[in-house]
């Protein structure tokens, strides 16, 4: 084994020394958890419709760590960078406000879509177990994926399940509704009428009892000039992207079936993912 990963760490710090860097203008940032007790990895990825790789990788989630990535890419070429896709964790936004100048900052269409999901699982676990303790029958057992899946994605007994949740008067399905009545906002083409959907969106939204919803709808409303940004390159850099490498990341690592340390999963991370160029072998076979 020992052989095995000291050749494959020196392919993976040639690649490093000798790949190109050059004319990257889109890039997408995110984390993916590793290890146990909510440990991270900050993942940077060339996201340009003509290539796709891990560019950069390092441990946490913070301000600094983002700036660490910003460092080592250069001043020079983080200005050139046209695009930037990440989500709306305040750590990120800020790093790139400061490095990315000119690029435009796209929120990522997966994770705010992922925020409503979070958002109606915490409601229907709430409104679940308050339904359990009068002892009536509960409607909301075994509701959880029909509430969040996609509704062209639904099995026949969850369309069946929604049917019947659609008739009940619950917090859980007027969360459901509003994602639903969200989803419009994504078919537009227009970024002015989109940001107009938008703001009347959000005071609908804001009109109803639905605390947890008010929560995410004040955080949509902060960040709504970067969520418009989506429709500048016209849903180019979306969900699909940044999370398809992510699942790759984390296909990587199940594959080992886990790693000791942060460096060794480092190097299979680049080996599969860097697109790295490979050293010069002193024989040739084939």
């Amino acid at each position: 084994w020992k052989v095995v990963y000291k050749a494959v760490s020196e392919a993976v710090e040639y690649g490093l020394k000798n790949r190109n860097l050059e004319n990257i203008t889109a890039i997408g940032v995110d984390e993916i958890a590793v290890f146990k007790g909510y440990k991270y990895l900050s993942m940077v990825y060339q996201i340009d419709a003509n290539k796709k790789r891990l560019l950069w990788c390092d441990s946490g989630r913070e301000e600094n760590t983002l700036l660490k990535f910003f460092d080592f890419f250069g001043k020079e070429r983080s200005e050139k960078l046209e695009y930037v896709c990440s989500d709306m964790w305040k750590a990120y936004l800020n790093a790139v406000k400061k490095k990315a100048i000119n690029a435009v900052h796209i929120l990522d269409r997966f994770h705010i879509i992922k925020k409503f999901n979070e958002v109606i699982d915490d409601i229907r676990r709430l409104e679940s177990s308050q339904i359990a303790k009068t002892g009536k029958e509960n409607i909301l057992k075994n509701s959880r994926w029909t509430l969040l899946k996609n509704p062209k994605n639904l099995t026949v007994k969850q369309v069946c399940k929604l049917s019947e949740l659609l008739k009940q008067n619950l917090l859980s399905v007027k969360a459901y509704l509003l994602r639903e009545d969200f989803q419009r906002f994504w078919k537009y083409d227009n970024k002015e009428l989109a940001g107009q959907f938008l703001e009347e969106w959000i005071e609908r939204t804001m009109k109803s009892n639905i605390l947890y919803m008010k929560r995410l709808t004040k955080m949509l409303k902060r960040h709504k000039k970067l969520i418009l940004n989506w429709f500048i390159p016209k849903g180019e850099f979306s969900s699909g992207v940044v999370e398809g490498l992510n699942c790759k990341a984390k296909l990587v690592m199940r594959k080992a079936y886990g790693y000791k340390t942060t460096k060794c999963l480092k190097v299979a991370l680049y080996h599969n993912m860097g697109d790295l160029p490979e050293p010069k072998t002193t024989h040739r076979f084939g």
